[in-house]
């Protein structure tokens, strides 16, 4: 990947259906997404569809799917058809895994195996959706492989649109994705490099106090137009979390083309706007080291 070429790396992109048909998520819980999203009828891209999409306009993307087999009963888009998918595309696409934290052992194998010889380059979790407290003790095992594998791990914090409006939110609990629970996870492992996803509504502040305490915890501004951004993110953005901020879009429900519209009109220095688009997330995944050599 020829990080000097691209004018953005999106660290939070969607893998929504698989080379058979099959949807990541539950037909209900797919409507409801798009609906809290204002993207009903969005199309489903395929990870090809996808790096077409970033190629022309020269940037890269991380793509992953979510595992959410236990709590949901909802089969899988396999991680090594996302890695596979992605691997075809090294110049734009950047693979990140899903494993679900209840399949223990099993599990913990499946990331040292992904990273070994599929090169995933980390790893996602959904706690409401996947139904665990990323504190749980259940889940340490596999945050220490990931942490020993050196890859980051990327929680999902504060609202989703996964269940909105659905019959008791489809049974999705938003506590789960309290950004204080990952403190505990940035606690225990130290090392182990953490993306909060998305301003964390409705506790931004509490995950501005997580980044700014913890070294290796980062925040991704995927999942709403910037336009939204809470005043508090934005400051703290354009100064104290200017290294460890990351542009992310959420694609394919809202289109990065939108988000960097809306990105280009918040008051932030000149020298910060690079940093968000891309530094950051270079350092941060090693592309920058790669590209170097």
């Amino acid at each position: 990947m020829d990080v000097r070429s691209l004018t953005a790396i999106d660290v939070h992109t969607h893998a929504e259906v698989g080379r058979d048909g099959h949807p990541s998520l539950a037909p209900e819980l797919m409507v409801a997404s798009a609906a809290y999203f204002g993207a009903q009828g969005h199309r489903q891209p395929t990870i090809d569809e996808i790096a077409r999409y970033y190629r022309e306009r020269a940037m890269a993307a991380v793509v992953f799917t979510v595992d959410a087999e236990h709590a949901t009963g909802h089969r899988r888009i396999s991680n090594e058809e996302v890695a596979e998918g992605c691997a075809a595309h090294p110049d734009v696409l950047i693979p990140f895994a899903s494993v679900d934290p209840f399949k223990g052992r099993a599990g913990v194998r499946e990331a040292r195996r992904l990273v070994a010889g599929h090169g995933v380059r980390g790893f996602k979790f959904h706690p409401s959706l996947q139904g665990f407290a990323p504190d749980d003790r259940m889940a340490y095992p596999l945050y220490e492989a990931i942490e020993e594998l050196g890859v980051p791990a990327l929680f999902h914090t504060g609202q989703t649109g996964i269940g909105a409006g659905v019959r008791g939110g489809g049974g999705i609990r938003l506590r789960y994705s309290h950004p204080m629970l990952v403190d505990d996870v940035a606690a225990d492992f130290p090392d182990l490099r953490i993306i909060l996803a998305h301003p964390s509504f409705p506790w931004q502040d509490e995950a501005l106090a997580v980044a700014t305490h913890k070294p290796h915890v980062y925040i991704d501004l995927s999942g709403w137009s910037p336009k939204y951004f809470p005043p508090q993110l934005v400051r703290y953005a354009d100064s104290l979390l200017q290294d460890k901020v990351l542009f992310g879009s959420d694609y394919p429900v809202i289109t990065p083309d939108r988000w960097l519209a809306d990105f280009a009109e918040l008051d932030l220095k000149p020298a910060v706007r690079p940093k968000i688009l891309k530094d950051n997330a270079a350092r941060l995944l090693g592309l920058d080291k790669e590209d170097a050599s």
